[in-house]
């Protein structure tokens, strides 16, 4: 008996890829819903022309988005992707095996990550395993500011589904940089709420162990100059979230 699949995307300004991803789900899905919130670049017309249900809401962070995004689904099965993935041929043969049989379980899904237009297959980017593939009423996203996780019931069987989920991630270095000092700014302020506090060397000593973390041992020198740049980014938005992490506490005396 086959299951009946929702792919669901939330976007913002996502006119770069937003139609690499819906034509990528159109042999798999039974509906494609477009959760956006409020782009102002050609994301709403690019989705409109492409025959999906599209939805405009206010943000109200990953977690929350996503479970009302769910809500508005009509089967009993989502497939929910970021707007920068794309379901490869390999794994669109493995989610349609899946769609065609008697499936109760989860289906995961390994991500690769194009970096500045290059595939990244260390660094701890890779292999990059996902939950992607769950049943509706189920399953649930948590999440406090960043970080969202799907919360799911532990009866249901994890299935590893063969074939890439791509990911296009940066088109340059400095788009990374922003990026990440954008999620450590949001980590920071989740620290801080929790009551965490850190040491004057915390933020340098964490950048060198991220930094030695991904480039050695999780051989990102084998990615090249871009595994080092990786390395490198990830280094300092740990060191910068840590510092905010002091600031922000700090600040909270002062007051």
């Amino acid at each position: 008996m086959a299951i009946s699949i929702s792919a669901v995307i939330i976007t913002f300004n996502e006119e770069r890829n937003i139609e690499r991803c819906i034509r990528s789900l159109r042999t798999i899905a039974d509906e494609i819903i477009v959760l956006d919130s409020f782009s102002t670049d050609k994301t709403a017309e690019i989705c409109k022309n492409l025959d999906v249900e599209f939805i405009q809401r206010a943000w109200e962070g990953y977690a929350a988005s996503k479970n009302f995004l769910n809500q508005q689904a009509k089967f009993e099965y989502i497939l929910s992707l970021d707007a920068d993935e794309e379901i490869s041929e390999d794994l669109l043969k493995s989610l349609l095996v899946l769609k065609n049989s008697d499936f109760t379980g989860l289906g995961k899904v390994n991500r690769l990550t194009n970096y500045c237009g290059k595939w990244i297959h260390h660094s701890g980017w890779y292999p990059d395993w996902k939950i992607r593939l769950f049943p509706k009423d189920q399953c649930q996203w948590v999440g406090d500011i960043v970080h969202e996780e799907l919360e799911v019931p532990k009866e249901l069987v994890e299935l590893e589904l063969n074939g890439d989920l791509f990911h296009y991630s940066y088109v340059n270095y400095e788009q990374h940089r922003k990026r990440a000092d954008h999620y450590s700014s949001l980590t920071a302020q989740k620290y801080v709420n929790q009551g965490k506090k850190v040491g004057v060397l915390s933020p340098y000593l964490s950048c060198l162990a991220r930094f030695f973390s991904m480039y050695v041992i999780k051989k990102g020198f084998l990615d090249g100059y871009a595994g080092f740049k990786i390395a490198q980014i990830s280094g300092l938005s740990n060191q910068f979230k840590y510092k905010e992490v002091r600031r922000l506490n700090q600040e909270k005396i002062r007051k």
